[in-house]
């Protein structure tokens, strides 16, 4: 069967093509991918090429296909997997396969599976590891957003706070305490804000702050603050941008107490300093955010560590379970990823977006792997309306959901879209 993928390389030669895949192996299964999120990641992968720890050193001879944020349909099931999984299934997939301690990662490493193509081929170590996903959601836009909202669920996890008087842990966040979610209007933030506000252990009171006015407008009208408190939060959106000491103006609202759980959303030096300085006794830090630089650094008060116990924590990515967990909160209903996606396309926009994406503003970029279509502000859907009547019918619907993309966004998208 031919396919078409978007392969890498070499430093930032990537390349869209069609090529013929090999019949499936008994342990393999054949899977029609639909939709890729397109990741951070995957420009560091780009311009780093075998440099990247994930990546193969001769990819120049033996390319591989690039994307890990992906969700599609079985086509072909070998016989080893045949108990388990069926043609016609959705499913997500966990890219994090850590398989005999190896660092291989679909999008990274292999030559033919990765979420930017038409068709692929799931090798065995993805099952072995229970990385292969079943997702029921109506919307393969939630099977490929459920990997960075894992990675979500797992950093409130991974917080933890401790029994005064023994040396135990208690992981996750304060259940009716203070949480803070520093430059948290970003689309990881939106993932965030939805997640603490609609999961069974929640904080009492919800800050989430930014520099950025346009982002936190944003964000409070996809999560707001209505929604929140139906749910028992208090939510609260504030740019710090032009207050004279925002860390003291943040206490302050917590009546001096401070805050049981901040989390980092920018790798910016003096936010984290500033949510080290707003942190309860025994509050947690949790750095989310991934820096470019590998001597970042910033000041952490080591005399509230001895004395407040105060304490940090970082995580980088999240695990199968957490995946699973954003897998069954969508299917549900409770979360809605969709406030993560401002810009659509097809698999011919990948290569110039990955290459760039670090220059484009907005948030998640989402591809559709079948069509033909250059990436597209949704904010912009309404001007394209004169130069695509695709444009008109689409900048309906999503007008409808709140300016958002949506299940009727990407049926009728699928249905009307040129095929790539």
């Amino acid at each position: 069967m031919k396919t078409k993928a978007v392969r890498l390389y070499g430093k930032n030669d990537l390349r869209l093509e069609e090529f013929e895949l090999p019949a499936i192996k008994d342990d393999e299964i054949l899977a029609h991918i639909i939709s890729d999120s397109l990741c951070m990641s995957s420009y560091k992968a780009a311009t780093q090429g075998s440099e990247h720890k994930r990546v193969p050193d001769n990819i120049s001879e033996n390319p591989v296909i690039i994307g890990h944020e992906f969700s599609g349909e079985i086509v072909e099931v070998g016989k080893k997997w045949q108990y388990k999984f069926n043609p016609g299934q959705k499913f997500a997939i966990q890219p994090a396969l850590n398989y005999k301690g190896s660092l291989n990662a679909p999008g990274y490493s292999f030559p033919y599976i990765g979420g930017d193509a038409t068709y692929i081929i799931i090798p065995n170590e993805v099952m072995e590891m229970d990385c292969l996903l079943k997702y029921q959601g109506e919307a393969f836009y939630g099977g490929s957003l459920a990997e960075p909202m894992s990675c979500i669920i797992g950093a409130f996890h991974a917080t933890y706070h401790t029994i005064p008087g023994k040396y135990v842990h208690n992981m996750g966040i304060v259940e009716g305490g203070n949480m803070a979610i520093l430059a948290g209007a970003g689309p990881m933030g939106l993932g965030a804000i939805d997640y603490a506000i609609h999961r069974d252990k929640k904080p009492k009171l919800l800050v989430v702050t930014d520099i950025d006015e346009f982002r936190l407008k944003r964000a409070s009208s996809i999560h707001t603050v209505e929604e929140a408190k139906k749910r028992g939060v208090e939510l609260k959106y504030i740019n710090t941008k032009d207050i004279e000491n925002p860390g003291e103006y943040l206490i302050s609202i917590t009546n001096r107490k401070g805050y049981n759980d901040v989390f980092v959303f920018a790798p910016v030096r003096a936010v984290v300093e500033q949510g080290d300085k707003i942190l309860a006794k025994d509050g947690c830090l949790n750095f989310f955010a991934g820096p470019t630089n590998p001597d970042f650094s910033a000041l952490f008060n080591f005399y509230h560590v001895h004395y407040l116990s105060t304490h940090l924590v970082g995580t980088s990515g999240g695990n199968t379970d957490d995946m699973i967990k954003s897998l069954q909160m969508m299917e549900k209903g409770l979360i809605n990823p969709a406030a993560m996606i401002t810009h659509i396309g097809g698999l011919n926009s990948v290569v110039n977006t990955t290459l760039n994406l670090p220059k484009i503003p907005g948030s998640k970029k989402l591809i559709y792997t079948n069509i033909e279509m250059e990436l597209t502000a949704i904010s912009d859907f309404k001007k394209k309306r004169k130069a695509d009547p695709l444009f008109t019918q689409l900048a309906k619907i999503v007008e409808k959901n709140n300016g958002l993309w949506s299940i009727g966004a990407e049926k009728y998208l699928l249905k009307n879209a040129k095929s790539i």
